[in-house]
């Protein structure tokens, strides 16, 4: 794959750039939303208290944007095009970030937030595409391995949209800020398909 980071990317509606400081207060607010974080995936349940505290996330988040740049980061901010307000964060990271099974970079995983004000706009569905042509036109990855609880077609329903296979096997997620075992469905989207769906792209 090609290593080329958070590239800068507009869409109709939207401009995807790579993460500041600037709007991490903005972003963690939109996290610590209960709707949002219900079936969000990113540590440990143990340590899932640490999170709702801002002077403790703004230390990480501070030490975290140092790296923000790179070029083996693949994580977003959302805008929208016509006020500049910042409505969520899209990421492409590594898949075995999730699966310790899976060390290939070629292998990725993929994960949003959007702001509930603004679901059900199609602005998910529109980042999600213009980051995936992205990363499979132009960092040239080959493919993406991701998942989404069955009881959250908010987030399911856009990978369909977009073309991913649903697998037949389901898995038993332990999800952030919930203590039972949630049943994902597993999705996967390999380069040669995305190709064949020959889908218009989002990006200008």
């Amino acid at each position: 794959m090609k290593f080329l980071g958070s590239k800068t990317m507009e869409t109709d509606r939207l401009i995807l750039r790579a993460q500041t400081m600037t709007e991490q207060k903005r972003l963690w607010e939109i996290l610590m939303i209960p709707e949002v974080n219900k079936y969000f995936l990113t540590v440990s349940p143990k340590i899932r208290e640490k999170l709702k505290e801002w002077g403790k996330q703004k230390t990480f988040y501070e030490d975290d944007m140092k790296h923000a740049n790179d070029d083996n980061v693949f994580r977003w901010s959302i805008f929208l095009k016509d006020t500049g307000e910042c409505i969520g964060r899209i990421s492409c990271h590594e898949r075995r970030e999730e699966d310790d099974n899976i060390n290939d970079p070629n292998i990725r995983g993929v994960g949003w937030i959007i702001d509930p004000k603004f679901q059900g706009c199609g602005y998910g569905t529109e980042a999600a595409k213009a980051m995936i042509d992205f990363m499979f036109l132009e960092c040239e990855i080959e493919q993406i391995i991701t998942g989404a609880a069955i009881c959250n077609p908010a987030s399911w329903r856009i990978m369909e949209k977009l073309g991913f296979e649903r697998q037949e096997a389901t898995n038993m997620i332990q999800y952030t800020f919930l203590d039972e075992l949630i049943e994902d469905y597993s999705y996967v989207m390999t380069k040669e398909r995305y190709l064949s769906l020959n889908l218009p792209s989002r990006r200008k």
